[in-house]
């Protein structure tokens, strides 16, 4: 019997630079640029002849007639009917938690005045139209339609449209439970698309079925979905580029190797090419972490899926001199989720600076930041997080400043205009100000 699934990747001794590190705990094999390349003519489709692409794309990848393409009000009335009182009560409470935490982190409005009635007000303006994708395929997520639903509203967002892919299962239509969640929270609008077409359908528009361009697409799916959103940057806004899901874990001797298993695992089992990834300072955590992934892997219902993740180029258990060197790391490598299994995670936190959210301690598992711990799990992904948030309330809101000078004020100041206008040698610029003051001459 196998006793090992994650390779190992010894760094004891000191760690290379952060490119070196991604190079040798590389996430999947795909890497976007490549699907980029392999999405573009697709997209193009969809805009040139947009509903007949999107049906033969769909009969094509997926095998069925998505039509019609536009979800009725009645599928979704129905969908929600039929919803089990269980789901209802988690999906309520997901939703309650999501909206609380987008209310308490709304930007506040903040006005600077200077002397003589100069004011600069910055205010918060949320996008007219967002598209949110919400993934399907290998697991159906209701979650996703919380996720970007609830801070969009919450931002004030006045109209969000829903791309979600048709299943086999039901009849080439989305999966209920996806429905259920969108009817919950009253979107109406829903198409049966997915994958890349679903965003260049959204970034591109579909008149003959009612689809006008979205302004922001966001939302988590695969390599190609995220390649898509890279490709239509610019037509539109995206929120980030949230791709194939990944798992850092930082954890000492004194971690639970179940629980480490648990969650390595929990992750893996969402995709081929997830990545799981634990650092630690203790060889022997490290065994104890590999014989209880063999273990829950035979009992788990998606175990080949999972165990092909685990086994990849992308997942690996990492060991390092210390906890030190394991912050360093995790911070190179920049991953969605990061959790911190060790003695005292408060003392290891404040020097993470890389990662999509955290979850502290073992009564954080990632899977509560997937439904109900309020916070979003829509995250950056492959290196995004050195630079880009997870969604929030923030991604659906752009911030504008109001400048209201006063004659006074503007005249404080109307001389260094004219300075800094003639230095730039834009003589208009100053004259634009100076006017105001020398009879309109």
């Amino acid at each position: 019997m196998t006793t090992k699934l994650l390779r190992i990747v010894d760094f004891r001794g000191g760690l290379p630079s952060s490119a070196e590190i991604n190079r040798i705990v590389p996430r999947a094999s795909l890497k976007i640029e490549t699907a980029v390349d392999q999405v573009t003519s697709l997209i193009q489709d969809v805009a040139d002849r947009g509903e007949v692409a999107l049906v033969e794309l769909t009969q094509k990848f997926d095998g069925f007639d998505p039509s019609p393409i536009r979800v009725p009000q009645a599928e979704l009335d129905a969908a929600l009917a039929s919803l089990s009182a269980g789901l209802r009560t988690a999906l309520e409470t997901s939703i309650s938690r999501v909206r609380q935490v987008s209310v308490d982190n709304l930007p506040v409005t903040v006005t600077t005045e200077f002397s003589n009635g100069g004011k600069v007000h910055q205010r918060w303006a949320p996008v007219d139209s967002v598209g949110l994708y919400v993934p399907g395929g290998k697991a159906v997520y209701p979650s996703s339609v919380v996720m970007n639903v609830v801070p969009a509203q919450v931002a004030g967002v006045s109209r969000l449209v829903i791309t979600t892919p048709g299943q086999k299962a039901f009849g080439g239509r989305p999966h209920p439970t996806v429905l259920a969640a969108a009817a919950l929270l009253g979107v109406t609008e829903v198409y049966n698309v997915g994958g890349p077409a679903a965003i260049a359908a959204l970034a591109h528009g579909v008149p003959s079925i009612g689809l006008e361009p979205v302004a922001l697409v966001t939302g988590p799916g695969n390599i190609y979905v995220t390649a898509a959103k890279r490709a239509v940057r610019g037509l539109v806004g995206i929120d980030s580029e949230a791709g194939t899901t990944e798992i850092l874990v930082i954890a000492d001797a004194q971690a639970n190797p179940e629980f480490v298993a648990a969650d390595l695992l929990s992750q893996a089992e969402h995709d081929e090419a997830a990545a799981s990834v634990l650092v630690t300072d203790s060889q022997e955590l490290a065994e104890a972490v590999q014989l209880a992934l063999v273990r829950r892997l035979a009992q788990t219902s998606h175990s080949e899926r999972a165990k092909t993740a685990l086994i990849g180029e992308q997942s690996a258990i990492v060991l390092v001199d210390n906890l030190g060197s394991a912050v360093e790391f995790a911070n190179a490598y920049a991953t969605e989720h990061l959790e911190i299994h060790t003695a005292d995670p408060e003392l290891v936190l404040p020097r993470i600076t890389n990662a999509g959210a955290i979850f502290i301690g073992e009564y954080s598992p990632v899977s509560l930041g997937d439904y109900l711990a309020g916070s979003n799990h829509v995250l950056p992904t492959g290196e995004q997080a050195k630079f880009g948030p997870g969604l929030g309330v923030h991604t659906f809101l752009r911030p504008q400043q109001v400048i209201n000078y006063s004659r006074s004020a503007l005249s404080d100041v109307a001389s260094q205009i004219d300075v800094f206008a003639k230095a730039e040698g834009l003589a208009a610029h100053g004259d634009a100000a100076t006017i105001r003051f020398n009879g309109g001459k």
